[in-house]
């Protein structure tokens, strides 16, 4: 058992899939948690798959976790920083700047409170779906403020660091316009795309391949709590589809006639500022780098992913990225695989002469 930066308890509120993870990795240090939330199904489940305890007469905990849906954040941290006055509390609400707002405004005692933020999670939700490896690498901000010393929120540095998430700092106004461009707008732009989907004939979704596959992804995630989301940050989420809807607009403009004189370099320079973008996302290490991909065959049979991949291995070249896509009709998968560009001809010919099919 790895040693904790913790000395707890630490208690959870709100068993969801952040909550339950929560227990899990807290767990796994040896921790002692105790769990809470409005249902008592969701209580008895995250502690049989052994996130944590039932809250007992007497709990004293070090550290407070709220991990309920947006709307009631504030509501619950004021509660429990009344309930345990000697405790630290955060909570992992996806938007920092309301809930401090609201804290303030109720006179809730803010110097043992600090909001934070991991950017993990799945499509699935609920107990079910924790996991002790969720903030593994994954950023998670603390929204700092004035009314709390460095030395009180130095146990959500801890937790942060115990459950393996890489510890950022930011101002509640920085964290919210942030997570409006990159979560919030992905979120309303993914589901609008998806939605131009409900009356496409069979047909045209027949041509479906993983470009669509990639935009659309997170439209499956729950209205009600995107509703939430969406609420509490709205104006730093209309700037930014503000400028989205001006880019539209050029780009419709300039469709509109692409013969005309300067549409085409229009188009050209839009996909250009796309290009631009995307090369400034971090890759892997978080450095920004540049991969080729390559497309492999592989049947849809029992074990031949795991040989693949047991084979790319053997041949020396490091895996950057993976992709699967079924094609449609056929017993085949297409593994899209990311490597650096000074390899792929070499593994192209060494996967060709063990018998894989190179697609692209």
């Amino acid at each position: 058992m790895v040693e904790s930066r913790l000395i707890g308890p630490v208690r959870v509120v709100g068993v969801g899939l952040l909550g339950t993870s929560v227990g899990l990795g807290l767990r796994n240090r040896g921790i002692d948690v105790i769990l809470a939330d409005a249902s008592p199904t969701h209580v008895s489940i995250a502690i049989d798959y052994g996130a944590g305890r039932a809250a007992a007469e007497g709990d004293a905990p070090q550290l407070i976790v709220v991990c309920v849906p947006p709307d009631v954040t504030a509501e619950i941290v004021a509660r429990e920083l009344d309930a345990f006055p000697d405790a630290i509390v955060t909570d992992v609400a996806s938007v920092k700047l309301a809930p401090l707002a609201e804290l303030r405004a109720r006179g809730a005692d803010i110097s043992r409170y600090i909001g934070s933020h991991p950017l993990a999670g799945r499509e699935r939700g609920g107990p079910l779906a924790g996991r002790a490896d969720l903030f593994i690498g994954r950023p998670w901000v603390v929204a700092a403020h004035d009314a709390i010393s460095y030395q009180r929120a130095q146990a959500i540095d801890d937790l942060i660091l115990d459950l393996g998430g890489v510890l950022m700092e930011m101002s509640p106004e920085d964290h919210d316009r942030s997570v409006a461009l990159v979560s919030h707008v992905p979120q309303v732009v993914s589901t609008l795309m998806a939605r131009r989907l409900t009356d496409a004939s069979g047909s045209a979704l027949n041509l479906t391949g993983q470009g669509l596959r990639d935009v659309t992804r997170v439209a499956a995630s729950d209205p009600e709590l995107w509703v939430q989301i969406l609420g509490a940050n709205a104006q730093p989420v209309r700037d930014v589809l503000l400028a989205y809807r001006d880019d539209l607009d050029r780009f419709i403009d300039a469709l509109e006639d692409p013969a005309a004189p300067g549409a085409r370099r229009r188009i050209a320079e839009e996909l250009a500022g796309g290009n631009a973008g995307v090369q400034r996302l971090p890759g892997k290490h978080g450095q920004d780098r540049r991969f080729v991909s390559m497309v492999v065959m592989v049947d849809d049979t029992p074990g031949q992913l795991a040989r693949l991949l047991k084979e790319i291995g053997e041949v020396g070249v490091n895996l950057e990225d993976l992709r699967l896509e079924h094609s449609p009709g056929a017993q085949i998968g297409l593994a899209e695989i990311s490597v650096l560009p000074e390899v792929v001809s070499r593994l192209a010919e060494e996967l060709a002469a063990r018998g894989w099919r190179i697609a692209g």
